[in-house]
């Protein structure tokens, strides 16, 4: 097997175990490294090579998040558009990621890195960029800051996606639930 081939398989079977392991953390996240090997379908010494500890399997899904989620910032399309339709598609763009957002917002902040920091200071920039650009355009209100809009946000996704995931909230409202209480809140009253 040439080393192009078996290095392939190793992210395949990395990319597995991460994608599991974000699966099983986001449902327990109290889940042993021995649960998350069962999850995965390997052994505890597998994870272990591939991860040295919690610490290291938390920062790998840290850096999966980041880049996941910097993807589906890209793919709301940030910059076109009214800022209210373009959030109501940023909440539907990070939809598939918000369960390991919400278990990464709880988990220890021990476990952060600086390159983790930096990952979640471009992602609060971009996000606090829309709101700010949205308090210019007059569609959301403007005693709010945008960091604090921001910081309400994550916590809207990931609440949500814990309400789906323990069944308190039907999936297909998810979206809808989120924009509507983000906006309402958020959005600016037309004086009459």
């Amino acid at each position: 097997m040439s080393h192009s081939v078996y290095g392939c398989l190793m992210a395949v079977d990395r990319t597995h175990v991460l994608r599991s392991a974000a699966a099983t953390l986001s449902v327990k996240a109290t889940a042993t490294m021995d649960e998350v090997a069962r999850a995965a379908g390997i052994g505890r010494a597998t994870l272990h090579r591939l991860f040295a500890g919690r610490e290291a399997l938390i920062r790998a899904l840290e850096e999966m998040a980041i880049a996941e989620l910097e993807a589906a910032l890209d793919g709301a399309r940030l910059d076109e558009g009214p800022a209210d339709e373009v959030l109501r598609r940023l909440v539907g763009a990070v939809e598939p990621v918000a369960p390991l957002l919400s278990f990464l917002v709880t988990e220890n902040q021990l476990f952060e890195g600086e390159e983790q920091h930096e990952g979640w200071a471009r992602l609060d920039a971009r996000i606090a960029a829309l709101f700010r650009r949205g308090q210019e355009q007059g569609v959301f209100r403007i005693d709010l800051t945008p960091a604090w809009l921001c910081e309400a946000f994550y916590g809207l996704v990931g609440s949500g996606a814990w309400a789906v995931m323990d069944g308190r909230v039907a999936a297909k409202d998810y979206q809808y639930m989120i924009t509507e209480l983000m906006l309402g809140g958020a959005r600016r009253s037309v004086e009459k």
